[in-house]
């Protein structure tokens, strides 16, 4: 027989629910495909489903969400298959919660806690772990009276990892604080980027973005393009922090390319709040790719959850390419087509070739590789140079022979040292 390990983390037995009602938004309600998605963000979380409850009803009811009839159903199915923990589909109040945590006997959690937990164990850089714990200690706060005897008694479990199980004792002022003090840490982030992003731009870098629905294929994409190296499993969420990597459209053409953590339905508000520190590269990017699982019989649904955070991310202006994945699992012989629209499978690199045609065709801006030819008197073209563009190579002979990669802006200011790689019509240079 074997000991029980120390490290040995208890896989928690959860009981799904969800209402369907007129009275609730689209975005709000629960059905069969959402509580499919809880389910493997349970099984993502490190949980099991031993059993599904769905009602149907006109209007939740205020104290306890589902009817009256449906929770004492609910409680008897919990007891029947012996499970600790129950999840909503749908979002509960901080009331919700208490009561039926009390009436069922077991844990009540809803789907935000359930995403807050699942980037909670993800989380990787500092940056990352600083927006998940933000956003716990957003969801917190109004939970706050109700769930300290839970925790204590669910300590390790789903929904309780962070901030949870080591803050118990922390009152509402302390909470608070710790809420102030994130959010100035994660200004500072802001600052940092917006350094950087100053940067990128001086020297005209061109940024990409990939965003997509969790478990679309962006990670896998970026390391077909790459050779990011990043995990990319099947399953959700699992690229969370932010990579970004440097990919060679020519020989002088070069962008940075950033894979994005995965939008999901009813992402909860705190996670959209805390990661716009990371998230508002959206904004500033030259080009998004919005990676669609084609393969997903969802897949409309999905993009419009995306283009809907893009929206509220303040990126709907932004350029974007269609890139529908996984078409090398779709049946028939007619893919997704169009101007914007690009077929690929990131798995084998079928139609990454096209990807990378439209890429070049969106983000060369006439970046040509010259050669010039400075005179000693002019040392400070060279010294612009190193700042605006790309030097290659110096040699100090006759004149300083330089071999540089520059943007159409610098080729205009050093069109009278070019000797090779490029010959300027007059006529365009001339106002």
């Amino acid at each position: 027989m074997f000991e029980k390990t120390f490290d040995e983390q208890k896989i928690n037995r959860a009981v799904l629910a969800g209402l369907n009602s007129p009275a609730l938004s689209r975005e709000q309600n629960a059905n069969e495909e959402s509580l499919e998605e809880l389910e493997a963000l349970l099984e993502t979380a490190g949980g099991t489903c031993v059993g599904t409850v769905l009602q149907n009803k006109a209007t939740p009811d205020p104290r306890t969400f589902l009817g009256e009839g449906k929770v004492a159903e609910l409680k008897e199915l919990c007891q029947g298959v012996k499970a600790d923990l129950v999840i909503f589909d749908n979002d509960l109040s901080p009331s919700q919660q208490r009561v039926l945590t009390e009436t069922l006997g077991v844990q009540v959690l809803d789907r935000s806690a359930l995403i807050l937990d699942i980037f909670a164990q993800r989380a990787r850089t500092a940056e990352g772990r600083l927006q998940v714990e933000l956003a716990q200690y957003k969801y917190l706060l109004p939970r706050l009276t109700s769930m300290w005897s839970h925790l204590e008694r669910q300590e390790g479990a789903i929904g309780t990892r962070g901030p949870g199980e080591t803050q118990l004792e922390t009152d509402r002022r302390l909470i608070r604080q710790k809420i102030t003090r994130l959010e100035g840490e994660l200004k500072e982030v802001r600052r940092i980027r917006s350094t950087q992003r100053q940067r990128r731009e001086k020297n005209e870098i061109p940024v990409v973005a990939i965003v997509g629905y969790t478990n679309a294929g962006k990670s896998t994409l970026l390391n077909h393009l790459t050779g990011a190296g990043i995990p990319a499993n099947n399953r959700l969420f699992d690229t969370l922090d932010t990579t970004t990597r440097t990919l060679e459209l020519s020989d002088t053409c070069s962008v940075l390319i950033s894979d994005t953590v995965g939008f999901i339905s009813k992402l909860p508000h705190q996670l959209v709040e805390a990661f716009k520190a990371t998230l508002e590269e959206l904004e500033y990017a030259d080009l998004l790719l919005h990676v669609v699982d084609a393969s997903n019989p969802e897949w409309q649904e999905q993009a419009q959850v995306v283009e809907r955070l893009i929206t509220e991310l303040g990126a709907w202006e932004t350029p974007r390419l269609d890139v529908f994945n996984k078409c090398d699992m779709l049946e028939g012989d007619i893919l997704p087509h169009g101007e914007d629209t690009v077929a690929i499978s990131a798995r084998t690199g079928a139609g990454v070739d096209r990807l990378l045609d439209k890429l070049k065709e969106r983000l060369d801006k006439g970046t040509l590789r010259v050669k010039l030819a400075i005179p000693y008197d002019q040392g400070g073209v060279v010294d612009m140079l190193y700042r605006e563009a790309k030097v290659e190579k110096v040699e100090y002979g006759e004149t300083i022979e330089v071999d540089a990669i520059c943007p159409p802006k610098v080729l205009g200011r050093v069109r009278d040292y070019v000797t090779e790689g490029w010959k300027p019509e007059k006529e365009f240079w001339e106002d």
